[in-house]
């Protein structure tokens, strides 16, 4: 798995969270790369795109939630990054319904979806870690 111990923040609703998106984005890839045909993947492809839908939008709030339980200073500039993201997985959605399930571009999801998944854990989650356990505030979200 993509995961790895080093992401953990030390909250573990959302520890738990980003476990289940490393997992799904995971399995998501490997249907992007098997050798089944594309209509065979489609069902998979549907399901992960539901799934990131409504389990991103759920995620961002209750790690915006814990944000704010902590008074953690970039709060703003992060809601806004969490903003993007689900402004570009509606919009990739909306162009995969719209282009009848192009590969092409699911292929191109997977890879950014991936990179910005390790990217906003490794990187602007962690900082979220480092200012609770400065200000040492406990690790459950209220």
């Amino acid at each position: 798995m993509l995961w790895k111990d080093q992401y953990e923040l030390g909250v573990p609703v959302i520890d738990a969270q980003h476990k289940e998106l490393f997992r799904r984005v995971d399995s998501f890839l490997q249907v992007l790369r098997s050798e089944n045909s594309w209509d065979e993947k489609i069902p998979e492809i549907n399901e992960t795109l539901e799934f990131m839908k409504n389990y991103v939008v759920e995620h961002f709030r209750d790690e915006e939630e814990y944000q704010r339980s902590i008074d953690y200073p970039g709060y703003d500039a992060h809601k806004q990054l969490h903003a993007d993201m689900v402004k570009y997985v509606l919009e990739v959605s909306r162009q995969y319904e719209q282009s009848n399930k192009n590969e092409e571009l699911m292929q191109q999801f997977g890879g950014r979806l991936l990179a910005w998944l390790i990217n906003h854990v490794a990187a602007e989650d962690q900082r979220i870690a480092d200012y609770a356990k400065k200000k040492g505030v406990s690790g459950n979200a209220k």
